[in-house]
């Protein structure tokens, strides 16, 4: 969801922060890098809702909005901090050269394999496609040509990104036959194994690197900004808002214009119907986008939906818009607010060890009694209390005694390796 773990921190007590990316770097405000944990923990809590919260009621009140709000959104944002964090390993305003660099990208590669392998190990189990930690990996390892761009030149990539692929994506989705995906997967080893394939990770998937790759990139962009000035705040508080309202305004008016919502609306029952994906028997194939099948919809009407998942371009915008708005919001509130750090303490703890906790959550969602698929059968807003309570203490109470979460330990401990590399 994040590079998952907060890359290569060192964080004091009790407010943690990352380490400078290079020597030569002016050191970064906290406020900025406690406002990225804030945003990560609040993605956490946005998975939380999508996995066990209740399904959002169309029309109904704030509750149903924060629910609907999360969906596809919350993952959005875990991608757009994982390409900031990548930044903290590559190098924050200037990137890594020289062996410095190569170390970077080899602690970068590390992290992408055990992040395939974990993700892998949690698809063979009844969560299946829902999990993103396979995808994380694909993303990883993709950006590695890019970690030494300017921030302008990643904004350009992004923006491309975000305009072509889910018109590419369409196309070779539309080509794409079961015969042609049986024999693709006949011969994957991965799909063999897990299920989730290279072919899902890159095309078919719920978050496929074709399009998804646009929020890695975009977190890029931010990480080679400097938050702290002035002059880029009031850039991202106008781009962050007029995304937002293109992505989802646009989409909105150009639907209903047209006839689309209602084209999309008669092809896809699952829309129809919100409840249905809390139903275990669907939960299995609702996380695949459609083999032959556009984007959101069974034709091409869907390249024009902003909905969660379409993986449209309306849908990238949009969702870029608000991961840019969310992070610049929590970071200048914990500048121009220095008293919300300590209220906000155990909620940050979320952010730095949002591995462990996404790999917890998922966990008791498979140990919860009954359950066969996720979304659980039990999906409530007490159960998802539980979890944001749950979580948000275990964070509070294990960063009062050790600087990472138990995986991003691990994870860290890896990257060591990385160090040999000359």
């Amino acid at each position: 969801m994040t590079e998952i773990e907060s890359a290569n921190r060192t964080p004091p007590r009790p407010l943690p922060s990352p380490e400078s990316a290079t020597a030569t770097e002016r050191p970064a405000p906290m406020a900025r890098l406690v406002g990225v944990d804030l945003a990560r923990a609040l993605a956490v809590f946005g998975m939380f809702a999508v996995h066990v919260g209740p399904a959002p009621t169309p029309g109904g009140g704030v509750g149903d909005w924060f629910l609907e709000l999360a969906s596809g959104r919350a993952s959005a944002l875990f991608a757009t901090l994982a390409g900031f964090s990548l930044m903290l390993i590559a190098g924050r305003l200037e990137p890594k050269t020289g062996l410095a660099g190569r170390q970077a990208k080899a602690r970068i590669v590390i992290r992408a394999v055990i992040l395939l392998v974990l993700g892998s190990a949690l698809a063979m189990t009844n969560f299946g496609g829902a999990g993103i930690l396979n995808f994380y990996a694909v993303y990883f390892l993709l950006a590695l040509p890019l970690l030494r761009l300017r921030a302008r030149t990643l904004a350009v990539i992004a923006v491309t990104l975000a305009v072509v692929t889910p018109q590419v994506a369409y196309v070779i989705r539309a080509l794409l036959t079961e015969s042609i995906v049986h024999s693709i997967d006949s011969y994957d080893p991965i799909a063999r194994i897990s299920g989730v394939g290279v072919l899902d990770l890159l095309l078919t998937g719920l978050y496929p690197a074709i399009t998804w790759m646009t929020f890695v990139v975009t977190g890029m962009t931010l990480g080679r900004l400097d938050l702290s000035s002035g002059a880029v705040r009031r850039q991202l508080s106008v781009v962050g808002p007029a995304l937002i309202a293109f992505g989802y305004g646009v989409s909105w008016l150009v639907l209903r214009l047209t006839g689309g919502a209602q084209k999309i609306m008669a092809g896809m029952p699952v829309m129809k119907d919100p409840g249905a994906m809390k139903d275990p028997g669907m939960a299995a194939g609702s996380f695949d986008s459609p083999v032959g099948g556009g984007l959101g919809g069974a034709d091409a009407w869907g390249l024009l939906a902003a909905e969660p998942h379409t993986g449209s371009t309306f849908d990238l915008i949009g969702s870029i818009g608000i991961a840019i708005t969310t992070l610049l919001c929590l970071t200048v509130a914990l500048d121009r607010l220095p008293w919300l750090r300590r209220p906000a303490t155990p909620i940050i703890a979320v952010g730095t060890m949002s591995l462990t906790l996404y790999v917890g959550h998922i966990l008791v969602i498979l140990a919860l009694p009954g359950e066969a698929a996720t979304p659980p059968q039990s999906a409530s807003v007490a159960l998802l209390l539980c979890f944001i309570v749950g979580a948000t203490v275990f964070a509070a109470i294990w960063s009062r005694f050790f600087r990472r979460g138990p995986l991003e330990y691990l994870l860290n401990s890896a990257t060591k390796l990385a160090n040999r590399v000359r």
